[in-house]
């Protein structure tokens, strides 16, 4: 309880407002731009790729078109993007550069006030990404079931799990190197984790090392709400990314809290 104590102070909605405020001042082709890239990966493999590949097997061995297999993984990997890049970056910026959050936290703000409020900002973004990505995929026909509704919400709880332990590791980050280090993690955990094919492609022990990783269980979420075939699988997808996020927001506390409250 000590290591919690003066913690939050009730008041996340000033960092939203705050938030929303810049948002409502920028350029809104910067906040956008990331939803394209899985968009763009989207018809190139779809149809390009698909028209190779034929049908694969889905959630619970369904088969599927190659377009329908790999839209859903696109959909979470969509919010990672939107979350991860505004929980980074942005948080980077803003720590070590602007001292914004110093000058927030000698208010009556306190850390989880603070780290609550930028995750949110990274949750909106998230949000954008999953609407639009979606929005696309009813376009093409992909979503077959009624279940795919529940996308949404459910890419909110992974852009959460990423936004929250994106900030929290941002926070150990002093230099733009360092920074770097995301997009090396990022790029091939996006590539391996059952986005563009089958993990059974892989040795044993490689499956293994890819289902620990949080995109995985997004991705396969994704896929099962996109035909609505669940499993007991489904369960342990969504403890996955309700512990990490609770971490995440906990940890990025504790380091605000070590960070600028001496």
């Amino acid at each position: 309880m000590t290591a919690m104590a003066g913690l939050y102070a009730g008041n996340v909605r000033a960092v939203l407002e705050r938030g929303f405020k810049v948002i409502g001042n920028q350029n809104w082709t910067i906040l956008v731009s990331g939803f394209f890239e899985p968009v763009f990966y989207l018809l190139a493999m779809g149809y390009g790729l698909g028209g190779m590949v034929g049908q694969v097997s889905g959630p619970n061995g369904t088969p599927m078109s190659y377009l329908s297999f790999i839209a859903p993984a696109l959909l979470a990997t969509s919010a990672m993007n939107g979350a991860i890049y505004d929980s980074t970056w942005n948080v980077f910026f803003k720590m070590k550069f602007a001292r914004i959050y110093e000058a927030m936290l000698s208010t009556s703000l306190g850390p989880l006030d603070v780290a609550a409020g930028e995750i949110g900002m990274a949750l909106f973004r998230g949000l954008l990404y999953a609407c639009g990505f979606l929005v696309v995929m009813a376009g093409l026909g992909i979503a077959t079931s009624w279940w795919a509704l529940a996308m949404v919400p459910v890419a909110l709880l992974i852009a959460l799990g990423f936004a929250a332990v994106g900030m929290a590791v941002t926070s150990w980050f002093s230099t733009f190197q360092q920074m770097e280090l995301i997009n090396i993690v990022l790029l091939p955990m996006f590539m391996f984790s059952s986005t563009l094919f089958p993990i059974d492609v892989y040795p044993q022990a490689v499956q293994w090392f890819i289902q620990a990783l949080p995109l995985w269980h997004g991705v396969e979420l994704m896929r099962q709400l996109s035909i609505g075939a669940f499993g007991p699988m489904t369960a342990v997808h969504l403890a996955y990314f309700g512990v990490m996020s609770v971490a995440g927001v906990i940890f990025c506390a504790l380091r605000l809290r070590a960070l600028f409250l001496r």
